[in-house]
């Protein structure tokens, strides 16, 4: 590919990110805040385990065969 072309690829790309709709750090915020208060309940660190075996995180029991 010639200096010429990647130049095109590198202008056409960033064309395409210029004309991506931006929206306000602080809506960004908003909506982020609204996410995890709406989804608070199914969060299982904020809210524990139901019970041990549902735990993905808890240590595998070992089993050894001597």
């Amino acid at each position: 590919m010639s200096n010429l072309q990647q130049q095109r690829l590198v202008v056409e790309q960033l064309r395409r990110e210029a004309a991506i709709k931006r929206i306000t750090v602080r809506q960004a915020v908003a909506d982020i805040m609204k996410y995890v208060s709406d989804h608070q309940q199914d969060d299982c660190l904020m809210i524990g385990f139901s019970s041990q075996k549902a735990n993905p995180f808890r240590e595998k029991s070992s089993c050894s065969v001597l």
